[in-house]
């Protein structure tokens, strides 16, 4: 019960480090970076700071209606730990990323590219390690026509992903750590990668069994 909800200790803590940051912050905050590092988006202080908390509190409560309204829901039943231990990643990256973006904000020696970078390489680790513990969804995993039409297809491009993933996010936090470069960019080529060769996969695979 509580790995539910831990989605709210995140939340509180997050509006706990908004609350003491919204004073010391300037009239603007930087809250976009571009591929060199270098900010180019700014928010108000206001937004900068109530917008990590809003974002975890309404996560996690998407995160509790997806099973519901899932229409195979029932297969969520059998990897619940697995599917919390991945919301709840997710939402720990969301503190992480607010936490940093106030940390620099307020003038602290923080790199937010650097630090989003590995931990987003990081949270790629953890989803790949989880990745072939995921039963058939329609929210969660490589969702194309072939995966989702045979769960021999799912089960196998799953496992192929979750390698995928973990090599990506070692990569990203590696880079991240070394030489930072832009966050949002970088994770996108590696999540193009990682999704682009499953995808392809699922499909073989799905013909293979129609010829079999």
């Amino acid at each position: 019960m509580g790995k539910r909800w831990l989605g709210l200790v995140f939340a509180a803590i997050a509006g706990a480090v908004a609350v003491w940051a919204y004073p010391r912050l300037p009239e603007t905050v930087p809250t976009h970076w571009n591929f060199a590092g270098q900010p180019d988006g700014y928010s108000s202080r206001l937004w900068a700071s109530v917008l990590g908390p809003i974002a975890i509190v309404a996560l996690t409560g998407l995160f509790q209606v997806l099973p519901r309204i899932d229409p195979r829901g029932r297969n969520y039943q059998k990897f619940p730990d697995t599917y919390w231990m991945l919301v709840n990643g997710v939402l720990a990256f969301g503190l992480v990323a607010h936490a940093t973006l106030l940390a620099n904000g307020v003038g602290a020696p923080v790199n937010p590219t650097r630090v989003l970078t590995v931990a987003g390489g990081l949270l790629f680790v953890l989803v790949g390690n989880y990745l072939g513990r995921i039963e058939s969804n329609w929210f969660l995993g490589i969702r194309t026509p072939w995966t989702l039409s045979s769960d021999t297809v799912w089960r196998k491009t799953h496992r192929t992903a979750g390698w995928l993933f973990v090599v990506a996010g070692l990569g990203v936090a590696a880079v991240g750590a070394v030489r930072p470069v832009g966050f949002v960019p970088l994770l996108a080529i590696a999540a193009a990668l990682v999704a682009g060769v499953p995808m392809v996969q699922s499909y073989v695979l799905w013909r293979r069994e129609k010829i079999e």
